[in-house]
C-alpha cells in the first residue's frame, strides 16, 4: 500500500491520476495524466507473468490489491491488452510486453476497468 505523503503525489484534489501511467517492465505508457479516478476496491490478481501463463484458467499465487486506478472506458487507454475470460474476468496486460496481470475487469460491468497501482510505475 502506498503511503498517505506517496498517494498525495499520484492523486490530484479531484481523485485523478497526476501522472502518467506506465508499464513496470518496458516503460509503455497505459493512461495519461488526468484520464482515471483512484479507488479502493479489494480485487485479485494473479501474480505477474506474460499472457499466456494467465489466460489458461488455472488457478495461479496472485496478491489482494486494494489501490487501483479507476477507468470507465476501454477507449482511455493509451495502451492496454485484454487476457481470455476466466470466468467473467479479463484480466489487463501490457500490450506492448504482455507483462502482466496489472488490471482487473468484470464483464459484467461494462465500464469499469481496474488497474492495480502496485503493478504499474508513474511518471
Amino acid at each position: 500500500m502506498e503511503s498517505a505523503e506517496q498517494l498525495s503525489e499520484l492523486v490530484s484534489a479531484e481523485g485523478r491520476n497526476r501522472k502518467a501511467v506506465l508499464c513496470q517492465r518496458c516503460g509503455s505508457r497505459v493512461l495519461q495524466p488526468g484520464t482515471a479516478l483512484f479507488s479502493r476496491r479489494q480485487l485479485f490478481l494473479p501474480s505477474m507473468r506474460k499472457k499466456p501463463a494467465v489466460s489458461d484458467g488455472s488457478n495461479p499465487d496472485g496478491d489482494l490489491l486494494q489501490e487501483h486506478w479507476l477507468v470507465e472506458d476501454m477507449f482511455i487507454f493509451e495502451n492496454v491488452g485484454f487476457t481470455k475470460d476466466v470466468g467473467n474476468i479479463k484480466f489487463l496486460v501490457c500490450a506492448d510486453c504482455e507483462i502482466g496481470p496489472i488490471g482487473w475487469h468484470c464483464l459484467d460491468d461494462k465500464n469499469s476497468f481496474y488497474v492495480a497501482l502496485e503493478r504499474v510505475s508513474h511518471e
